[in-house]
């Protein structure tokens, strides 16, 4: 039986995936996993009213209030250790730290992206930003993937990816919308549970599932 896990959840926005993660583990769907802090880049964002709703601790660390990414970073390592972090989820987490946040927490960082990788991702493609590309290129199929973080953006092993169809008249909103509710809001919460209940193993840079090995293990 796997021992409970701290969850810290990252967030710079309106917290949508928070509220997936946070409405599965009140459906007890996060397995071992509890959301014991949620830690903001900026306040008055509203994901940190809907931790405070939920009587889930806070914590703000503002990137205008330090002079580099290297000094952020080490203020986030200091709040990820103090937390005893077990499991880092970013839930639309927009601010850069460096890479000894992964060094510190390898394959201990999970991020869902709104496309499915390779498409679509790595610098710059965030957001609506990632929708506004897919609706450009004309793709007929798009979706969400969440994976483990790396040093290199959106490049680390992916745990599970869902696909989501682009519909006639779409427009950047909708079409994140739908993603959202077909597929982030699932599989994130998943693959917190997964990871939480020690399912995850990463070989060779890739994710296999103990629970699919057929008792192979």
């Amino acid at each position: 039986m796997a021992q409970q896990k701290r969850i810290i959840v990252l967030v710079s926005g309106g917290g949508t995936n928070l509220q997936a993660l946070i409405d599965a583990e009140s459906r007890g769907e996060l397995g071992c996993g509890k959301i014991t802090c949620v830690i903001a880049s900026k306040p008055g964002v509203y994901a940190l009213e809907r931790a405070k709703q939920h009587g889930i601790p806070t914590r703000v660390i503002e990137r205008k209030q330090y002079v580099s990414v290297e000094a952020y970073t080490d203020a986030m390592l200091e709040a990820l250790d103090a937390e005893q972090a077990d499991l880092i989820v970013y839930a639309g987490f927009m601010t850069i730290v460096d890479e000894r946040i992964c060094k510190a927490y390898p394959n201990r960082m999970i991020n869902v992206h709104p496309a499915l990788i390779p498409s679509f991702c790595g610098k710059g493609y965030y957001g609506l930003r990632v929708h506004e590309a897919a609706l450009q290129k004309g793709v007929k199929v798009t979706g969400a993937t969440v994976h483990f973080v790396t040093e290199v953006c959106d490049g680390g092993p992916i745990i599970s990816q869902k696909a989501v169809a682009v519909l006639p008249g779409d427009t950047p909103e909708t079409l994140q919308r739908r993603v959202m509710e077909e597929a982030e809001w699932k599989l994130l919460p998943e693959a917190v549970r997964l990871f939480c209940e020690d399912q995850l193993f990463v070989l060779d840079g890739v994710v296999m599932r103990k629970e699919d090995m057929n008792g192979g293990w």
